[in-house]
């Protein structure tokens, strides 16, 4: 059975599949020569209307939203997670995608015409083992977007932080105008409790991310890159090193496109001089093709003029709060002008972005106390979303619940999270939620960590809590009303607050 690929296929039926042809062997992780090997099988069909698809890793924001873009495109799609994600399996539940528990030879259909894996999701996973004998093809999630960005103007979102919200951004405005795009977020959006959809149109907006190289999997037409910076430090040994792929990524673009490029980053000027393509600039410093300038604070977030090259276009509402947030609407604004979108659909695009979850969202109160959710779990994430946090609540005692990813990143940048953790009143540190990597020195590294913030920010109360129930107990002993709680972490810290909401 071969995964077949037609460039002038309908978006309505994206690949195009057939069990006519001989097998394609599954493509193993990171090997170029057999995913050519597949690229060789590739033929068209226009018979298959209802391909099926199986996701192996299916709770994993990017392959949630991968999820809800096949079933937009009339896939057949099921699923299976080592651990399901409640609210996760509701949401996709109501889509009618089926999610199973753990990983089973047993789990993957019998008519699935191709297997899609996360990153996580290695080749001996039974599941995978079940597919290759099976002759069913395999293809990571990143090859997969590649597969679906084939035939379509692709657009992609790359950088260290920012990814998220500026896809979102984007991927909302562009829809506002009527561009009816397809797009695939790592994160849910606020209001449309979604993270990917199928859309009519050409354009096709995808979150692209640096780990493992997986966006060099992608071919888009249109690219922004929001910034490099040292992080994913299980893949690359060095600042260099990353750049070096940013740089691989820039000249991946079509040449008959553009890269946008984050004008006050260094790294992400070099990585943009490999690009074939046209390379234009944005970000608040003098110089920059794309400029935000006369920054206001607004009650929700702020307000800015958008400018290019001198020329004044118009003033655009950010309304979601913290001055990263101009940035990346900036960097959205910028694209969307690029791609012919004109400024007052551009600024009343964005004045009804209501945000994502897990992005500085403000979930309510519990017994006076406010509590805000947020992904960071970089130092210059955590610093960004804590300014916010002053700025927004000022006067009030803030406190952080803080879960570390990843052991290697935490080692890596010790003195940088301390110092970005110490903004907050009081943090609480969980074990490190170890991913991928051994989690046997999860608690040493918190430890040390709280440390570090202990002789760094002598003013900032920080301790150790061993588990998230020990963490629901110190909060329920010691916040107090007209405190602010952010949940911090790119683990399962975001489960704390149901515990305060239900």
């Amino acid at each position: 059975m071969d995964l077949l690929v037609s460039p002038q296929s309908s978006y309505h039926d994206g690949i195009e599949l057939s069990r006519a042809w001989r097998p394609v062997p599954a493509v193993a992780d990171g090997d170029c020569r057999a995913m050519s090997q597949c690229q060789e099988n590739v033929r068209l069909r226009e018979d298959v209307l209802s391909p099926s698809a199986h996701l192996v890793g299916v709770c994993g924001s990017g392959m949630q939203a991968l999820a809800e873009l096949l079933t937009g495109l009339g896939w057949r799609v099921s699923g299976s997670d080592r651990q399901v994600v409640d609210d996760v399996a509701e949401l996709l539940g109501r889509r009618g995608l089926r999610i199973l528990q753990g990983h089973s030879a047993k789990h993957l259909p019998a008519d699935a015409d191709v297997l899609v894996h996360s990153q996580a999701i290695g080749p001996e996973n039974v599941e995978r083992v079940e597919a290759a004998g099976l002759g069913i093809p395999q293809l990571s999630y990143s090859q997969m977007l590649g597969r679906l960005m084939s035939g379509r103007v692709g657009v992609s979102i790359a950088g260290t932080h920012g990814k998220s919200t500026t896809t979102a951004m984007l991927a909302s405005l562009l829809d506002t105008a009527g561009l009816a795009p397809s797009a695939v977020v790592g994160a849910r959006l606020v209001g449309r409790e979604s993270s990917g959809w199928a859309g009519v149109g050409d354009l096709m907006v995808v979150e692209s991310c640096e780990y493992r190289r997986s966006f060099l999997d992608l071919a888009p037409r249109y690219a922004v890159i929001t910034g490099i910076e040292p992080d994913h430090f299980d893949c690359y040994a060095s600042l260099d090193e990353m750049t070096e792929s940013f740089g691989e990524f820039a000249a991946s673009v079509d040449r008959s496109g553009l890269l946008l490029a984050r004008a006050d980053c260094p790294e992400t000027l070099a990585a943009a001089a490999r690009a074939s393509a046209r390379v234009k600039t944005f970000g608040r410093c003098a110089g920059a093709d794309w400029q935000a300038m006369d920054v206001r604070k607004t009650q929700s977030g702020s307000r800015f003029a958008l400018v290019y090259r001198g020329d004044h276009l118009g003033e655009i509402t950010v309304p979601v709060p913290g001055r990263h947030n101009v940035d990346n609407a900036l960097a959205a604004a910028a694209m969307a002008r690029e791609l012919g979108v004109a400024t007052d659909l551009v600024r009343d695009g964005l004045l009804g972005y209501a945000g994502l979850h897990r992005r500085f969202h403000r979930l309510g109160s519990w017994r006076g106390v406010t509590i805000v959710d947020d992904y960071a779990h970089h130092p210059t994430a955590i610093r960004a979303t804590l300014e916010t946090a002053r700025e927004t609540y000022s006067g009030r005692r803030l406190w952080c619940a803080f879960q570390p990813h990843q052991v290697s990143r935490t080692v890596s940048l010790f003195d940088e999270f301390a110092a970005s953790l110490g903004l907050a009143d009081r943090v609480l540190v969980l074990p490190v939620y170890a991913a991928r990597e051994d989690n046997r020195k999860s608690v040493l590294v918190s430890e040390e960590l709280v440390g570090r913030v202990d002789r760094s920010v002598p003013a900032t109360c920080c301790r150790l809590v061993g588990s998230l129930d020990h963490l629901v107990e110190t909060l329920d002993d010691e916040a107090q009303p007209g405190d602010v709680l952010i949940t911090m972490g790119a683990g399962d810290i975001d489960r704390v607050q149901h515990e305060f909401t239900r």
